[in-house]
């Protein structure tokens, strides 16, 4: 008797324990669920500065770090998503909270020339009603594109504004696989399909020289452009033309004064005071009050629905599933399905910042795009920074295709590597033998090497994979395909170019992209609104980015010299590791641009004008 009241008293509390432990959960995750789900009230945002103090790039989709990125401190750089930008931008220029915009760029890593000018036409809105002040310990290319449309431009007396304009080396790799015993067997089609050039030659040929000086000049003009529209006093041409002469004195920030590049200098304790009389001061005293970027952006959300769908095509575009930031064709392809499955949209915007990739993915996405078309959706193109190789394959099932002039787009070809490692194996003694019962048995061998017959085979399919291409283009554009052909050959254009040839219909933003597909699909364009269809993250990486993202602390910046030139000199061998893995999982045939950058955003080595910066705040 007496066991049982003990036996019954024990399942009564292990009931009791359980019932506990399944109640904190519930709480927990409760809990946890409507942090993650939570927006700040837009009554919560004070009155103060809006400060965009950039610790990272700007981008068009931002990636997503897994959870074991983060625990470990590997984590890519931090992104800001473009959309958001213009959006907490928008904003700011109606909302009397906001007294002036601050733009801080001393951690400013950059962005695509379309997405710099389509912040400077935000920040001209904004300007036409409220003050802007920009401030950097020293102003690079794509700092200064933004800064330049600030009302006041303000430089540490320590720091300079040198501007180097596009252009710059990468690396190649024929010696080196040569020494190594390595063959790279290549197969391309194209002229100026220069990807494979790396691995191939030592030097850049002629023919890719040629469009890389069309293509940057056509750019650095963009550039120049834009800067002397919001700046037209600035002496920018001679400050350019001989940064020698213009920096004779040595004192670089008073050089930059004179040519009206800046308007202030004074330290950051200056700057922050003179903000302080607009904005109020802030907790410190020797600070200002500040409205932060990302609660700014949370209060002043995007539509959580509409009626057009905008479907993002970021990063390189790869076979199978993909997190957002790279272009994930089965990814996309279940998005498009889904949306046209739903009845909710009535037209499809695609907006393309991608450089291409796998041949396969990017047929995928054009076909899904195509199925949606024959729903009587219609579909409208609207390119970013860059839409090439396989970002302009997907493009052709647009009704409508938009460009930017400073839009990188074209490179029309397609190649394929394998390598082979024989010549490296014997070298050290090592040879392979076997039976074959089939020309293609054991192909490609990358120990014995590749034979004739698979070489044949597989040239032929990129073959086949171009005139593909030309076809594709040809019943989207329009145009012989003879006269896609002289346009293709696997040379990028710049968006203007692009224009004139044909391959683009017209100028204009995501903006004008959703109005073309409202009217296309016989809806208002001054009341339409359309909606990102992505991807969601996991719970993990939700998870994790909420108890470990967040902007890094100022001292935590990389601003050090040491960390800077570490950066400055390992960019070139992220390169290389990056063209290695290439070379040894190459074997997909390809629509990818040499010339474009491999992410949302370019990559760079570190400007001179970061390197001095990082030197002078040691």
């Amino acid at each position: 008797m007496t066991m049982r009241l003990v036996r019954g008293a024990w399942k009564i509390l292990v009931g009791v324990k359980d019932g506990l432990v399944l109640l904190f959960m519930l709480l927990f995750f409760g809990a946890l669920y409507a942090g993650l789900t939570a927006r700040p009230n837009a009554k919560a945002i004070g009155t103060g500065a809006l400060v965009l103090d950039f610790k990272g790039s700007i981008v068009e989709q931002p990636q997503i770090a897994s959870p074991s990125e983060l625990l470990s401190g590997s984590a890519p750089v931090k992104q800001y998503r473009l959309s958001d930008v213009i959006r907490a931008l928008n904003a700011a220029a109606t909302d009397d909270r906001v007294k002036t915009v601050v733009l801080d760029l001393d951690n400013f890593m950059g962005a695509g020339q379309v997405a710099l000018i389509d912040i400077g036409e935000a920040l001209d809105r904004v300007r036409a009603k409220k003050k802007i002040y920009a401030f950097a310990t020293g102003y690079s290319d794509d700092s200064y594109q933004l800064a330049a449309h600030a009302s006041e431009i303000w430089l540490d007396p320590m720091g300079l504004a040198l501007f180097q304009g596009p252009g710059g080396s990468r690396l190649y790799y024929k010696g080196l696989i040569d020494k190594l015993g390595i063959n790279a067997h290549i197969y391309r089609v194209g002229k100026y399909k220069s990807f494979v050039e790396p691995y191939t030659r030592a030097d850049q040929s002629p023919e890719a020289k040629a469009a890389s000086v069309a293509l940057t000049a056509s750019l650095w003009q963009g550039w120049q452009a834009d800067v002397l529209k919001a700046r037209p006093n600035a002496k920018l041409a001679a400050f350019i033309a001989d940064p020698v002469a213009a920096t004779a004195g040595g004192d670089l920030a008073k050089a930059a004064l004179a040519a009206g590049v800046v308007d202030k200098l004074g330290d950051r304790a200056s700057f922050n005071r003179l903000v302080a009389r607009l904005a109020g001061e802030g907790k410190d005293k020797q600070d200002y009050a500040k409205i932060e970027l990302t609660p700014w952006i949370a209060a002043n959300p995007s539509a959580r629905s509409g009626e057009i769908g905008i479907v993002t095509v970021a990063g390189s575009i790869v076979d199978g599933q993909a997190d957002p930031g790279t272009a994930g064709g089965d990814t996309i392809v279940k998005i498009i399905n889904k949306a046209v499955a739903s009845n909710d949209y009535k037209a499809l915007v695609l907006r393309v910042d991608s450089p291409g990739g796998s041949a396969l993915a990017s047929e995928k996405i054009r076909i899904a795009l195509n199925d949606a078309k024959a729903a009587k959706i219609p579909v409208v193109v609207s390119m970013a920074n860059v839409a090439a190789s396989g970002g302009y394959w997907v493009a052709m099932a647009g009704d409508r295709v938009f460009a930017e002039p400073s839009t990188i787009t074209g490179s029309i070809g397609v190649f394929g590597i394998i390598p082979t490692f024989e010549t490296a194996l014997a070298k050290i003694g090592v040879t392979s033998d076997g039976v074959t019962t089939t020309p293609l048995s054991g192909q490609p061998d990358i120990v014995g090497g590749t034979n004739a017959a698979f070489d044949t085979i597989i040239q032929k399919s990129i073959e086949s994979t171009y005139g593909k291409f030309l076809t594709l283009v040809s019943g989207a554009r329009k145009m012989p395909v003879e006269k896609v052909n002289e346009i293709a050959q696997g040379r990028v254009w710049d968006g203007g170019t692009a224009r004139q040839l044909g391959l683009v219909d017209g100028f204009g933003g995501i903006d004008e992209a959703v109005a073309e597909a409202a009217k296309l699909a016989k809806l208002d364009p001054k009341t339409v609104k359309a909606v990102y269809l992505e991807k969601p993250p996991s719970f993990a990486q939700s998870f994790a980015e909420m108890f470990m993202g967040g902007d890094e602390d100022d001292s935590q910046q990389a601003t050090d010299l040491l960390s800077t030139l570490s950066r400055a000199r390992f960019a070139m061998l992220g390169q290389a590791v990056a063209d290695a893995r290439l070379l040894a999982t190459g074997s997909v045939v390809q629509v990818r641009c040499l010339e474009c950058p491999v992410s949302a955003a370019p990559v760079k080595t570190q400007s001179l004008t970061e390197i001095f910066v990082a030197w002078i705040t040691r």
